[in-house]
Order: C-alpha cells, then sequence, then structure tokens
C-alpha cells in the first residue's frame, strides 16, 4: 500500500492508496498513525479517495486510531470517501462518530476556521 503524508495549513493529511482490509497494508496505516501521535500531530486528515474499499479490520484501526487521538487532545477527520467506504460507514453508523467532509479543504478549513464539522459534514 502506497501511502502519502504531507502537510496543508498545519493539518497532516495521510492519504492512503489501495484497500484497508487488513494484513500488511492495514498495519502500515496503523503504524503511520502512531507514528504521527509520536510526533504529536494534533489535527489529522485521512483522505480516502485512493481507498477503494475497507472492511471491518480497516474500520477498527480508524476507530482506535479516533480514540487514540482523542485521548492525545488531537483530531482525526475523514476526507474524500468513496461511494463504497462512505455506505460502510453508513451502515456501522460510524458516520455518527467521524468527522467526515467532501473533500481534503473542507476538513482542513474546519480546523483552521475553528469550525465543527456540522456546516461542512457530509449528509448520508
Amino acid at each position: 500500500m502506497k501511502i502519502d503524508v504531507h502537510k496543508v495549513g498545519g493539518v497532516t493529511i495521510v492519504a492512503p492508496w489501495g484497500r484497508l482490509m487488513g494484513g500488511p497494508d492495514t498495519n502500515e496505516l496503523d503504524e503511520r498513525l502512531y507514528a504521527l501521535l509520536g510526533r504529536e500531530e494534533k489535527r489529522i486528515v485521512l483522505d480516502l479517495a485512493h481507498t477503494r474499499w475497507i472492511n471491518s479490520s480497516g474500520i477498527s484501526v480508524l476507530i482506535h486510531h479516533w480514540k487514540k487521538c482523542r485521548e492525545a487532545g488531537a483530531d482525526l477527520r475523514l476526507a474524500n470517501l468513496t461511494a463504497k467506504t462512505h455506505h460502510v460507514l453508513v451502515i456501522s453508523k460510524l458516520v455518527t462518530v467521524f468527522e467526515e467532509f467532501d473533500t481534503v479543504d473542507k476538513a482542513v478549513a474546519s480546523f483552521v476556521g475553528g469550525a465543527g464539522a456540522q456546516g461542512n459534514r457530509k449528509v448520508a
């Protein structure tokens, strides 16, 4: 799995390419997110535009890191979900947990502008 990491306006963007279905791919994302928390990154956007599918193992990693971010005083937000990935979050009712945005720019703006997700959240 390829994972791009870069910053936009003080917000760390993590963009995995492929499928989050357990094994090495999910482990790599897990390690990257732990590394960001270790560097005390406080604002993280997971850009899922190139994530073709996610299963329970992938969801588990997302939930785990959402909780770890909260414990560390950080925030993890999602952007650019594909229709399939969004559907999995709807079915699992995780759309009520994660702050989800149509674009990375909107997710970044929600941090920078101090606005909550309510105005920018993608509606299921």
